[in-house]
């Protein structure tokens, strides 16, 4: 997955299809009359909510970030449960199953395993992931502090992300290893040298410990290919109409997900919904994040924040 998201920084020949992240992208021939999304905007903008966490070391540090799982770093599934809280919050469910093989559609796309509410297709592929227990998590206590302002456990503040509209498409991308501010930091940095100060321990110096907390909405076009793909690492949950969509917990290299909406069969053509993304670097090496989507969407307005920042 690492090199297929250095990939996306090749530049394609006029008229070539590159697949990125599982969807395939037109790169533009030169003249932008041609581009028969010529309508859309060119940019989405997206408020992320960013929580700084001291990792387990030290003082007061939370016992969820720089841990080893018992089962090893990787994927897990089952960390969360399939609906938010009252709060729009994920649940703890469990300590995780780490995951063997990943599940896919017949495009050979990383899905989430089957859940009641999404619609089986041909050609899916089905994955494996252990029977017990990987120690992904702490408690449920624990848990609940990462996506909420806790006085003494975390710093907060706002960030944008923007979204580009890939040439000749109508689907949008957020890549920070394309952004401009963030290839400048060399990875998903949002907060280095702010709120509650770098990792420490590591080389580069940055912030490692964070959780990000997107909360958008969009309407639901049926039959018009909408889908929504993350890639990167390490923990990240989507939930469409406050139900899973997307799971991809644990400490891991950057992979990805993909959900097509039309297989949420309780969406009704032309209404509104909302789509929040839960996210956690936890580990240091790297952090990576990036969006594909056609899906055209708006931020919510974002929760308070307990940083000193604008």
């Amino acid at each position: 997955m690492k090199s297929a998201i250095r990939n996306s920084k090749v530049l394609a020949l006029a008229g070539a299809t590159v697949l990125v992240a599982g969807l395939a992208f037109t790169a533009a021939e030169g003249n932008s009359s041609n581009d028969p999304f010529a309508s859309l905007p060119a940019n989405l903008e997206l408020s992320a909510t960013i929580r700084d966490v001291r990792e387990r070391t030290n003082t007061g540090g939370h016992p969820d970030f720089e841990r080893q799982p018992t089962a090893g770093f990787g994927q897990f599934r089952f960390m969360v449960a399939d609906t938010l809280d009252e709060d729009g919050k994920p649940v703890f469910r469990s300590s995780g199953r780490k995951v063997n093989s990943v599940w896919k559609d017949s495009s050979n796309r990383p899905i989430i395993d089957p859940r009641s509410y999404i619609a089986s297709r041909s050609g899916d592929v089905a994955g494996s992931m252990s029977s017990t227990d990987g120690g992904a998590l702490t408690t449920n206590t624990a848990f609940g502090q990462w996506y909420r302002d806790v006085p003494g456990t975390n710093a907060s503040r706002t960030v944008k992300l923007k979204l580009v509209r890939n040439a000749n498409s109508n689907t949008y991308t957020f890549n920070d290893r394309t952004d401009e501010f963030f290839t400048s930091r060399g990875g998903f940095f949002p907060i280095d040298g702010e709120l509650l100060g770098n990792s420490g321990g590591s080389t580069p110096n940055k912030n490692f410990h964070f959780t990000t907390e997107i909360d958008t909405e969009f309407v639901y076009q049926r039959n018009s290919n909408q889908v929504f793909t993350f890639t990167g690492d390490d923990d990240v949950w989507v939930f469409i109409d406050n139900k899973l969509v997307v799971d991809i917990g644990g400490v891991h290299s950057a992979v990805s997900q993909t959900i097509d909406l039309d297989r949420l069969t309780w969406l009704e053509d032309g209404r509104s919904y909302r789509l929040k993304i839960f996210h956690a670097e936890r580990h240091r090496t790297q952090s990576n994040f990036r969006i594909d989507t056609t899906l055209r969407l708006r931020t919510v307005q974002p929760p308070a924040v307990n940083g000193l920042f604008d």
